[in-house]
């Protein structure tokens, strides 16, 4: 399975982020069944809307599961890190969503207010 995580910046709309995860999706020739977000971002009515606009699950990374993917991103903002205390946030919920064993298959790409990575699970299906 396919996760597309995102970072965002407070108020990005859901057709910014709607649209960055279509373009991870057409680079990696893959397409998400699920869509993750941190959960100091869960409750933005942008990333509701995207979920609905993409239908997509929505799934909700907190702050422990974030921070233990760390190691296995490949990218690092230092912007991220001295604002949400993680360097990367995108690859980090994609990540942490698709599991344990899953890896990254498109590394984080970013619009003006919005970050998007793809991760797949170890379990493909």
């Amino acid at each position: 399975m396919i996760v597309a995580g995102i970072g965002l910046r407070p108020g990005a709309a859901a057709a910014e982020i709607a649209a960055l995860v279509r373009r991870a999706a057409r680079s990696a020739g893959r397409d998400p069944a699920a869509l993750a977000v941190p959960s100091f971002r869960g409750h933005e009515p942008g990333v509701q809307e995207a979920a609905i606009l993409l239908s997509l699950e929505l799934r909700v990374v907190g702050h422990d599961a974030l921070d233990a993917a760390q190691d296995r991103c490949r990218t690092r903002s230092a912007r991220a890190e001295a604002h949400v205390g993680v360097a990367a946030v995108a690859e980090g919920c994609a990540l942490a969503a698709a599991g344990p064993a899953s890896r990254l298959v498109l590394a984080r790409i970013a619009s003006a207010s919005v970050t998007c990575a793809l991760a797949e699970s170890a379990d493909p299906s």
